[in-house]
């Protein structure tokens, strides 16, 4: 049976550099777009946005993920609400939990138990917001983390039009579980089909919001949100469509030689392709690892063709299943194919 079509809302992933993110929300706002979403690789994406804040009015600021490990819940909880201030209530938080080694060894914070943590961390920044907004006292006591001094000088100012939402990224069982249990979105892994979206992920995130509905979580009054990330190889020429496709596909190997994504590959029946790339990963041969990414495989992970082709086929894929949807096109690509397509999806 085919899904009902309904809305998608449109998220403009930017580069989000300093060089760049003004002009970058400035064309997403003026192109109609959402949201702006900006990830943490090299930069801050909490101040990104908020320099974002002063050149845009209506479009919402998400990061898209924040490294939620690397901070504290109470820090996390002052960089969003600081967001949320600064935009008028246009913050959206979308947080994630990156990988064991980064966590430790590059931001040197603690990372065990990644679900059980992850569920208490956004518990406890609810429990500040909470606090702040409705100056009720903080008594947060979990197992790793504990928040319960609040002086009214360390207290920020509450938001008219509420608290922001937050949105946790997750590939695996228990973080999706922990994302409808806790989270107000899922914000699904760019590596990823329509198919385990369907089957594998979010039968395991309705089944845990159910239960949060249940127990009468306040923040379940608010919608829940399933963000799509789609890979996409876009052109406006064979020659730059070709370049693209190129691209996508060590992207693919990268991520199909990681055995956290093995689950996605299983369910399609490609564990093979796994065990083929993961030596090939461990002596950098990147290149050569793009080149086993056959058509079938290329096409059943990522979008490509024009960017009506893209347009029609995201639009295909997604309708009635996701919530809201950005593209991502392989770096060194035109970021405004990005949003050329978003823009041909607005017109679907």
């Amino acid at each position: 049976m085919d899904r009902p079509a309904a809305p998608l809302a449109l998220d403009f992933t930017a580069v989000g550099r300093p060089g760049t993110v003004l002009a970058e929300a400035e064309r997403a706002e003026q192109a109609g777009m959402d949201r702006l979403v900006v990830s943490e690789t090299a930069h801050d994406p909490f101040l990104q946005l908020a320099r974002a804040a002063d050149r845009t009015s209506r479009i919402e600021l998400a990061t898209g993920v924040a490294i939620a490990f690397a901070r504290t819940p109470m820090t996390l909880a002052y960089q969003a609400w600081g967001l949320h201030q600064a935009s008028g209530g246009r913050a959206v938080i979308g947080l994630g939990s990156q990988v064991k080694a980064h966590v430790e060894k590059r931001f040197g914070m603690p990372f065990d138990r990644p679900a059980a943590r992850m569920h208490e961390y956004l518990r406890a920044v609810r429990a500040i917001w909470a606090s702040w907004q409705s100056g009720e006292r903080l008594r947060f006591r979990g197992e790793f983390y504990t928040h319960t001094l609040m002086t009214p000088v360390f207290t920020p100012e509450p938001v008219p039009g509420g608290v922001p939402r937050l949105l946790l990224a997750g590939v695996g069982p228990l973080m999706t579980r922990t994302a409808g249990a806790v989270a107000d979105g899922l914000i699904a892994h760019p590596f990823n089909t329509p198919a385990y979206l369907a089957e594998q992920v979010l039968p395991v995130v309705r089944a845990a919001r159910a239960g949060a509905e249940a127990a009468g979580e306040p923040w379940t009054g608010r919608p829940f949100e399933v963000v799509g990330n789609v890979l996409t190889a876009i052109g406006r020429s064979e020659q730059e469509l070709a370049a693209n496709r190129a691209a996508v596909r060590e992207r693919l190997a990268f991520y199909a030689s990681t055995p956290a994504y093995l689950p996605v590959l299983a369910a399609h029946g490609l564990t093979a392709l796994h065990e083929e790339l993961h030596p090939m990963s461990l002596r950098g041969r990147w290149q050569e690892m793009g080149e086993l990414i056959d058509d079938q495989v290329l096409d059943t992970f990522a979008v490509t063709g024009s960017v009506d082709e893209v347009a029609r086929e995201v639009h295909r894929r997604y309708a009635g299943l996701a919530t809201r949807v950005s593209v991502h096109s392989p770096d060194g690509a035109d970021p405004e194919l990005d949003l050329a397509v978003l823009s041909a999806l607005r017109a679907i």
